[in-house]
């Protein structure tokens, strides 16, 4: 093979995928159709599950340096503020990073290039996906290279990361169904004051529709994001000037712009791909779906796609693991995908109708619930889980499984296990349990019990013996942790197996049978091979691990 991975699209999603492969050992060449890096962006919204992602890549304090931390939201009602969200008060104890980082694409691709230069691995820009051939264990690619000329490349795996128009999902006649949305949206970066509350994320409803404001790094800097009018949607060359009328008109006259830097129009898309996978060819983050901005959700699920799919294909791709594994990619992210689709769909169709009476239930009914909701302790923490991406789940996996019931407010197979401060060793210092558990590999954590003799799977597998002590204790309470249990975590931390009384057979079958582990001298570099899982399962059983 010339490479292992072919990653097409060098956006935030391409460049997480080739981040988390180039850190597990495994050639990829990701190219891009562009000249180089966006110079400017819409999405900007860098959500808590990312910023654990990032902590593991170890980039997340420069993007928290670059960026700007949203504490929380204003919701506001015709002029009028109804409803606030302490995102640190609502996911303090979930995860290290309580708070939306405003930080735009263009930064968010800037880090994740820099670090991938670090592995040595850099970006083949004007370069151009123009066919594809699919064979039984490599895919042929052919490239249009910037001088205009022509190559053929073989790769084991191709990752379509290449957007709305994705040269990979087209070539493979993947259907894309959806439409967009009729309005047009504009987007502009501005030196302004007002009422907005400062450091937060300020949604402001209007009977007409609504707008956005973000908070920007640097003195009264902000990211207004807001629907054009009607009468101004067919207008070739807008201008922000054109669209201050009715901003001022309905913020009032104490917001007071004084510079705007930056201004575009777009139009927005739903759309999901019918599928995820062709053989050997994957779709990730925007080749994949596209959705409304309710949430900023869309780049970070690029980049959840990224994660879940970077282990499985090194896995595999280094031999270890049957191709059986990475079917489990679009059993787990199709239907996450498909859901935030139907969701914020549902949502932004209220939000941004020109129909008067959406106008009135927008700023008068949906208000009212909204502002009843939001100050809610209880509902702010299940709002937080679900903007975060904290509480996204595989719990109908063909990964996750349960060896024997735990209580219903414990972690279940598929979960992402819950962020812990433990003592992971008797006598030891406390240790933020994210920062300690390596995400190269899986980590088998055991409460309350002794651990039998495991083998450690060709290196993949690392067993934690929790201690019992006072503050593990309570802070498995907290977790709703059982003092009993144990949980199998898979590289990108949910859980793969979970129950009450560790099984060493049960531990050893689940990497044969659910992540096709391969044993002995079934360790080569296969990549791609089609041998049946069950074949592999009992190789482990009859003792070769």
């Amino acid at each position: 093979m010339e490479t292992e991975v072919l990653i097409v699209g060098a956006g935030p999603t391409g460049l997480m995928l080739a981040n988390q492969l180039a850190r597990r050992g495994v050639r990829a060449l990701i190219i891009d159709r562009h000249p180089g890096p966006s110079l400017q962006t819409r999405a900007l919204g860098v959500q808590a599950r990312t910023l654990e992602i990032y902590s593991k890549l170890g980039i997340a304090e420069r993007a928290i340096d670059l960026g700007k931390r949203g504490n929380g939201a204003h919701l506001w009602s015709e002029g009028r503020q109804i409803g606030h969200v302490s995102l640190s008060d609502a996911g303090e104890k979930s995860t290290p990073y309580p708070y939306i980082l405003v930080l735009g694409q263009d930064d968010n691709e800037r880090i994740m290039g820099e670090k991938l230069r670090e592995f040595g691995v850099d970006v083949q820009w004007n370069t151009e996906l123009l066919a594809l051939e699919q064979h039984a264990s490599h895919v042929i690619a052919t490239l249009k290279s910037p001088d205009g000329t022509t190559r053929k490349i073989t790769a084991a795996w191709v990752a379509g990361c290449d957007g709305a128009r994705s040269a990979v999902r087209t070539l493979n006649g993947i259907d894309f169904p959806g439409a967009p949305y009729e309005h047009v949206f504009f987007v502009a970066d501005v030196t302004a004051t007002g009422r907005m509350a400062a450091d937060e994320v300020n949604v402001y409803l209007w009977r007409a529709g609504f707008h956005l404001f973000f908070p920007m790094r640097g003195e009264n800097h902000w990211r207004i994001v807001g629907i054009v009018p009607p009468q101004l949607r067919e207008q070739q060359d807008l201008t922000f000037d054109a669209v201050m009328p009715q901003l001022r008109g309905q913020a009032g006259t104490s917001l007071s712009i004084q510079a705007c830097s930056w201004f575009s129009t777009y139009r927005i898309h739903h759309r999901a791909a019918a599928r995820f996978r062709d053989r050997r060819c994957f779709l990730l983050g925007d080749a994949a779906h596209v959705h409304s901005p309710v949430g900023a959700q869309g780049m970070n699920t690029g980049l959840q796609d990224a994660y879940n799919l970077a282990w499985k294909l090194a896995l595999v791709v280094q031999g270890k693991a049957d191709a059986a594994l990475l079917d489990s990619y679009e059993a787990e992210r199709h239907p996450v995908a498909q859901r935030l689709l139907n969701t914020t769909d549902r949502m932004f169709r209220l939000v941004v109708s020109d129909n008067p009476l959406a106008g009135l239930l927008r700023t008068q009914v949906l208000a009212r619930i909204a502002a009843f909701a939001v100050n809610r302790k209880r509902v702010q923490k299940i709002a937080f889980r679900t903007v975060s991406q904290t509480g996204i789940q595989y719990r109908s996996s063909p990964l996750s499984v349960l060896t024997d019931a735990l209580p219903k407010e414990a972690p279940q197979a598929g979960d992402r296990f819950p962020w812990m401060k433990l003592q992971l060793e008797a006598g030891g210092s406390v240790e933020d349990l994210f920062q300690a558990l390596d995400d190269t590999r899986c980590n088998l954590l055991v409460f309350g019990q002794a651990v039998p003799p495991l083998p450690d799977m060709d290196g993949l597998l690392k067993v934690h013996a929790i201690p019992t002590t006072t503050g593990n204790d309570a802070e498995q309470a907290r977790a709703h942790v059982p003092r009993t249990a144990f949980f199998l975590l898979r590289p990108d931390g949910h859980v793969g197996l979970s129950g009450r009384a560790i099984d060493a057979a049960a531990v050893r079958r689940y990497f044969a049978e659910n992540l096709a582990l391969r044993a002995g001298e079934a360790h080569r570099r296969i990549a791609g091979s089609d041998r049946p899982t069950a074949q592999v399962a009992s190789v482990v059983e009859g003792g070769a691990c």
